[in-house]
């Protein structure tokens, strides 16, 4: 007889790729994760996996089944939290996806909000790259994203929360002047210096400052926007900085912001859900707490004056 354990240990080793991984993240031994593998393939008929030395590899009819079996279980968790949820917004558990450009900066104003105002809010947080939290929410580990949008995914619903403008980092002796409006030819004159590759925030740089691109070395980058700050304090280049983290990451006098001409390159975050999710509630009611919570830059930020206009 098929079960919902059987189907949780074979998602888990089509993800993990590894007989070990599936079982701890299962939580059993690796016996017990093959016996019922092997079980499931007896009661249909079928093998789902290659046996061979090495990383288990899902058999052609095995990775349509995997991808069923993930498809029930998410459609399973989704009912459970239709139960749960139905009678009270933002309760129970709640599993955050956050990209790296954004958690450092928002959660600080959310988090406390949210403790406050939801107290029986229990929130699981995973802060990585677009890919893998995509990828995370696909297969049910997640309830929900906050991220850069769009997202072209059928499957995905999405809420715009608000709009966050970049600005220009140059060092405090660039000859640009401090109430400077740049253009990306002020950009692609100079050593322009990105996060690494997988973040969303390098490619919104680049396709504002196309020639750029050929300069970039794409083996090279920074994994967070304070190692990158601290670069262009120290004159190696420049860099695109959300508004968002202004308040975080300006706090050395070597570097001044400047604003762009108009039109001002800028992303648009929000929330990413699944459609069929039952919390679509509780995903509106975060993301009217975020956008609130957002002050745009508007004069200063850590004693800094900053242009507004």
């Amino acid at each position: 007889m098929l079960t919902m354990r059987q189907l949780r240990y074979l998602d888990a080793l089509a993800r993990c790729q590894h007989f070990g991984r599936a079982a701890k993240e299962c939580a059993v031994s690796q016996p017990a994760l093959s016996m019922q593998i092997r079980e499931l393939e007896e009661f249909l008929g079928i093998e789902l996996f290659e046996r061979r030395p090495g990383a288990p590899v899902l058999t052609e009819v095995g990775i349509e089944i995997a991808q069923r079996a993930g498809a029930i279980l998410s459609a399973t968790r989704d009912l459970v939290d239709l139960a749960h949820h139905r009678t009270k917004v933002l309760s129970g558990t709640l599993r955050l996806g956050v990209i790296p450009t954004l958690a450092p900066y928002l959660l600080p104003h959310v988090l406390p909000r949210l403790q406050h105002e939801h107290p029986d809010l229990l929130l699981d947080l995973l802060e990585t790259q677009t890919k893998i939290l995509l990828a995370e929410l696909a297969h049910g580990a997640l309830d929900v994203l906050l991220m850069a949008l769009p997202v072209d995914t059928p499957e995905l619903e999405t809420l715009h929360v608000l709009t966050d403008r970049f600005l220009l980092a140059v060092p405090v002796d660039d000859p640009l002047p401090d109430n400077a409006r740049v253009t990306p030819s002020d950009v692609e004159v100079r050593k322009l210096i990105l996060l690494e590759e997988g973040h969303c925030l390098r490619d919104q740089a680049l396709d504002y400052c196309t020639k750029a691109r050929s300069r970039v070395n794409a083996s090279l980058g920074a994994t967070s926007l304070a190692t990158i700050m601290e670069m262009v304090a120290c004159g190696y280049g420049v860099t695109l900085v959300p508004e968002v983290a202004i308040d975080v990451e300006l706090r050395d006098h070597r570097v001044k912001l400047l604003r762009f001409a108009e039109p001002q390159p800028s992303r648009s975050v929000g929330l990413v859900w699944r459609r069929t999710s039952p919390r679509k509630l509780d995903f509106i009611s975060l993301g009217k707490m975020v956008g609130a919570l957002h002050a745009p830059v508007t004069s200063v930020a850590r004693g800094r004056q900053i242009s507004t206009a």
